[in-house]
């Protein structure tokens, strides 16, 4: 009996915790739904703009490719003009785009726990940011080796 009372009050406890009055922990602290719906526009914009860009770079390169093959240009030629990414080369791009987004993800966690937003955030963001990029520096040091 006295397991059953205590999984209940486990289990009961978060709703206790939760009932407080509508000012909560974020006394103040509003997200204004203009500024929310501009950045969301800016956003979506420069994804569709990289999209589009890659979509016509792969496009671009394909029709290059196309006419060399069909130019009959020697293979030494080829190799310099068109200079295909290796492997690890794409393995080392997504390292950075991991260390970036994880750098961003940083500073947002740190942002979120020194509410409320001033200019110390941006300053938050920008120091996370830079750290995610020099320590991409420093794997590519590393991995020179």
């Amino acid at each position: 009996m006295k397991k059953i009372l205590k999984a209940v009050t486990f289990l009961l406890a978060p709703f206790t915790l939760l009932a407080q009055g509508s000012d909560g922990p974020y006394q103040g602290f509003h997200i204004n739904m203009e500024i929310f719906n501009i950045c969301a526009a800016i956003f979506v914009t420069i994804l569709f703009m990289v999209f589009f860009l890659a979509i016509l770079k792969w496009i671009l390169e394909h029709r290059l490719r196309n006419k060399i093959v069909d130019l009959g240009v020697p293979e030494n030629l080829v190799a310099s003009l068109l200079q295909t990414t290796t492997p690890k080369h794409n393995g080392n791009a997504n390292i950075k785009w991991f260390m970036i987004l994880a750098g961003i993800g940083a500073g947002l966690m740190l942002i979120r726990f020194t509410l409320p937003l001033g200019i110390h955030s941006l300053a938050i963001m920008f120091f996370s940011v830079a750290a995610s990029f020099l320590g991409y520096y420093f794997f590519l040091k590393k991995t020179e080796k």
